[in-house]
């Protein structure tokens, strides 16, 4: 745990940071927003920021946010100052802590925080032998590719590869690719000079640098643009990079964990991804299951969101009824761990009762999981209702019917019908021409045909 303080308050602050030491957080002082600013610049980083109230902590948000630093912030200040609590949280800070420091409390923020950034909850069978080939080659400095769907807790598993590293002790920096601009991602990666560019007002480490001595996770990896893997193949293979606007390449040391939720392989297929790069990231996969494919886990891990987020919320935690079980192990949960989590959030803050209930547990709209459910098993009927539909007819058959309900659907709009089929619009009009000719009713354009079903 890295922990940044900001500001004096006549050295209340500094008796916090005692207490956090003791904690085992790794601590770093500044006097104000500027100096705080020229710390995470500078590449040392933060796991969380404790700021003294009296400061600008609304423009110290908006700077780190114009800057793309993401952190928790977390105010500081005596207990006389209840205006000034209630602005920072308003501003965005994360909570208050009055002062003087209270240990416990300390504890409980820096406990929070390091839960928030690394909880890895499983029973299951299938992740648990996920979770011993990660730990079995945790301790050496192989590249490792985690791949599975949206929502099955990669990064949470590229942390526990860390902490059962021989890095543990140094950063762990997780910058996600498809959320940054693909031009401002070089600098975010390998940092840049001032001036390099509009915007760069001042030096600023990049990922890789920040980094240096311990861990990098490349999140979802797939979304990068084939010009700048070039630049990170040549940053793995020969441990230099070069910042933007830079004169001379820097070293770095670090060992590299990339995610993604798609299938690599079809990307280096499809042109969008680079073959020797795939190579140089997966030396090992952890491919995690869905949390479908992993039922014992639901319940272990509905338990800890509602423990969490009740804790969060200051309410009495509840269990599950039954039929709230059920409907937890019943539900596909297509969002895996973090529609789970999304889910029981909600469930904390409705429940009524002296138990969460099935009728707690709801949708975003606001529908039971039951009904969720239940739409999904209609849709699957209907699609295995249309795949018998198809049996006793022949190809040219179905064939038709598709191209012409299709046409119907584009309004008679050739190009529009023959992008979406996937054809050409030259194969699309022979088989419009052999389907007037044999008598059928083809909508021209800007038509639907009179009897269409």
């Amino acid at each position: 745990m890295r922990l940044l303080i900001v500001g004096t308050l006549g050295g209340q602050l500094s008796a916090a940071s005692k207490i956090a030491m003791q904690r085992g957080a790794q601590v770093t002082h500044a006097n104000d927003v500027d100096g705080a600013l020229q710390v995470l610049r500078s590449g040392r980083g933060a796991d969380l920021l404790m700021v003294d109230v009296s400061l600008d902590i609304e423009g110290l948000l908006g700077k780190l946010q114009g800057e793309r630093v993401h952190v928790p912030v977390v105010a500081c200040g005596v207990d006389t100052d209840a205006q000034a609590a209630v602005s920072a949280i308003r501003a965005g800070a994360k909570e208050y802590i009055p002062l003087p420091p209270d240990p416990e409390l300390i504890a409980a923020v820096l406990a929070a925080v390091a839960q928030e950034r690394g909880d890895l909850i499983y029973r299951d069978e299938a992740m648990a032998a996920v979770v011993k080939l990660a730990e079995q080659i945790a301790p050496s400095e192989a590249s490792v590719l985690i791949t599975g769907e949206s929502g099955t807790g990669k990064e949470v598993v590229a942390r526990h590869v860390h902490r059962c590293s021989n890095r543990s002790s140094k950063p762990f920096i997780s910058i996600n690719c498809a959320a940054i601009p693909e031009h401002l991602l070089e600098s975010e990666l390998f940092g840049h000079e001032k001036g390099a560019f509009t915007g760069a007002v001042a030096r600023r480490i990049g990922k890789f640098e920040e980094a240096d001595g311990g861990t990098l996770l490349l999140d979802e990896i797939s979304e990068m643009d084939v010009r700048l893997q070039a630049k990170l193949l040549r940053a793995i293979q020969e441990r230099v990079i070069d910042r933007v606007g830079g004169t001379r390449p820097v070293p770095v040391n670090i060992r590299i964990l990339a995610t993604s939720n798609r299938d690599l392989a079809e990307c280096v297929r499809l042109g969008t991804f680079r073959e020797d790069l795939l190579f140089r990231l997966n030396v090992v996969n952890l491919k995690l299951p869905a949390l479908r494919e992993r039922p014992a886990d639901i319940l272990e891990l509905a338990a800890f969101f509602v423990d969490q987020y009740s804790r969060t919320n200051g309410v009495a935690k509840k269990d599950f009824s039954r039929e709230a079980r059920q409907a937890l192990l019943a539900n596909p949960w297509p969002g895996n761990v973090r529609e789970l989590e999304n889910t029981m959030h909600r469930a904390v803050l409705l429940a009524s009762g002296a138990e969460i209930d099935a009728a707690a547990i709801r949708m975003p709209d606001g529908s039971p999981l039951a009904a969720s459910r239940g739409a999904a098993e209609r849709a699957a009927q209907t699609a295995e209702a249309v795949t018998r539909s198809f049996v006793g007819r022949t190809v040219a058959d179905v064939e038709r019917d598709l191209i012409l309900d299709t046409l119907d659907h584009c309004l008679g709009n050739r190009t529009h019908a023959a992008k979406i089929l996937g054809i050409s619009i030259r194969t699309l009009r022979n088989k419009l021409n052999q389907y007037t000719g044999e008598g059928m009713d083809v909508p021209a354009p800007g038509e639907m045909r009179a009897a269409a079903p």
